[in-house]
C-alpha cells in the first residue's frame, strides 16, 4: 500500500522520514510521495568488479555540487550527450523497517533524453540517495542544483521488515577499493 501525503507528513515530523525537504514538498506536494532534488554529481573512472563475495566499484570523483551561495544562474550542471554520471539527492531518507521507498524519474528527465538508473530503497535505510543518470540524447541538458529530479513513494511492508544493513547505509556513493560484501 502506498502511503498518502498526510501520513508522510506525519512521519516527517515524528520520525524524520525525509530530511531537508524543500518548502514545496512540505507545503504543497503533488501525488502520493515527495520530489527529491539534485545535490551532487560524480564522474566514474577505472574498472569495477562485482563478485559473489567481493566487489569494487569504479573510482568516483565529485565534479559538481549544490552551492547555496550561488544564484540559480550559476548553480547548475550540464549533462553531456552520451555520458554516464552518478547523482546524489539533497534530501536524506530515514526509513522505518516497516517502509520501503520506490524511486521514479520525473518525466522531464526522459523527455529531455536523460535515463535514470535506480532501485528500491530498502526498509531501515538511512542516508542520501544515489542514482545513475545517462544522457542518451544528442543535446546538452542543463539542470539547476536544487531542481526536482526524482519522485519517491513510500510503501508499507506487510509483516516484519528486515533492517537494511548493506554497505551503502549512510549515503556512501562508491567502495573505497575492494571490499567483502555483507
Amino acid at each position: 500500500m502506498i502511503l498518502d501525503i498526510k501520513k508522510l507528513h506525519d512521519l516527517v515530523r515524528e520520525h524524520k522520514l525525509v530530511e531537508n525537504l524543500c518548502d514545496r514538498e512540505k507545503n504543497n506536494p503533488e501525488g502520493a510521495g515527495f520530489d527529491l532534488r539534485l545535490g551532487e554529481i560524480y564522474e566514474l573512472s577505472g574498472d569495477g568488479f562485482l563478485g559473489v563475495e567481493e566487489r569494487n566499484t569504479p573510482d568516483i570523483k565529485l565534479i559538481a555540487k549544490y552551492n547555496p551561495e550561488k544564484s540559480e544562474a550559476k548553480n547548475y550542471f550540464v549533462f553531456a550527450p552520451g555520458k554516464y554520471y552518478l547523482i546524489k539527492t539533497m534530501e536524506k531518507v530515514n526509513l522505518l523497517t516497516s517502509l520501503s521507498g520506490i524511486i521514479f524519474p520525473r518525466t522531464t528527465l526522459f523527455r529531455s533524453g536523460l535515463a535514470l538508473f535506480n532501485g528500491i530503497v530498502q526498509p531501515g535505510y538511512c542516508g542520501e540517495l544515489t542514482f545513475g543518470i545517462c544522457n542518451l540524447g544528442n543535446s546538452k541538458i542543463k539542470i539547476s542544483f536544487g531542481a526536482r529530479i526524482v519522485h519517491i513513494t513510500f510503501h508499507q511492508v506487510l509483516g516484519k521488515g528486515n533492517q537494511y544493513r548493506g554497505q551503502w547505509q549512510g549515503g556512501r556513493v562508491a567502495t573505497e577499493g575492494k571490499e567483502t560484501q555483507i
